[in-house]
């Protein structure tokens, strides 16, 4: 599922601009003390509720997914030592620029944190139909139908047995790490 030549949906869209001001808050952030992601995904939350953007229990979900994202991202990286193109796992060439840029930022700027949150992560991270993903794979956990999303959006029922619920590919899958 590519999402080509659609416009993004609005929540899609919502979680772009999280992620943007994460990265925001995060450069700014530079010359103060480390602020945690946590404290960063508050604020962008806060943000999109004070600009009208989102309501606070849209915000909260999103957050959540952000977190969430970033969260397998790091674990990954981390258990790995690959880079973000492989947790993808297609071509970032069809990524959006900023994006592409924004992601390997957080990553990189939040990496004690995300370890931290990583080890907490390590428990069975599942994806729903109906919430919002960030780019990258997920995997149906009932018949291993591969889902991509070039960009955020919302997860649709598995194409191939409408099954509900999606995890990211790992190592054991059989994925190719170079975006095979």
């Amino acid at each position: 599922m590519s999402g080509e030549g659609r416009e993004p949906d609005r929540l899609g869209t919502a979680y772009h601009r999280m992620v943007e001001r994460v990265r925001g808050m995060l450069e700014r952030a530079e010359h103060e003390t480390a602020p945690t992601l946590r404290q960063l995904l508050e604020r962008a939350k806060e943000r999109a509720v004070e600009l009208g953007e989102l309501t606070r229990e849209e915000a909260e979900e999103l957050a959540d997914y952000v977190r969430r994202d970033l969260q397998h991202a790091a674990r990954y990286v981390a258990e790995t030592g690959r880079g973000l193109a492989d947790w993808l796992r297609f071509d970032l060439q069809y990524l959006e620029e900023r994006l592409a840029e924004m992601l390997p930022l957080v990553v990189d700027r939040t990496r004690l944190e995300l370890e931290r949150l990583a080890e907490q992560a390590r428990e069975a991270t599942v994806w729903h139909t109906g919430e919002v993903t960030g780019p990258g794979t997920l995997v149906c956990t009932a018949c291993g139908e591969t889902l991509q999303f070039r960009r955020a959006g919302r997860i649709p029922p598995c194409p191939r047995c409408h099954g509900t619920r999606f995890r990211r590919p790992d190592d054991e899958d059989g994925v190719e790490a170079d975006g095979g």
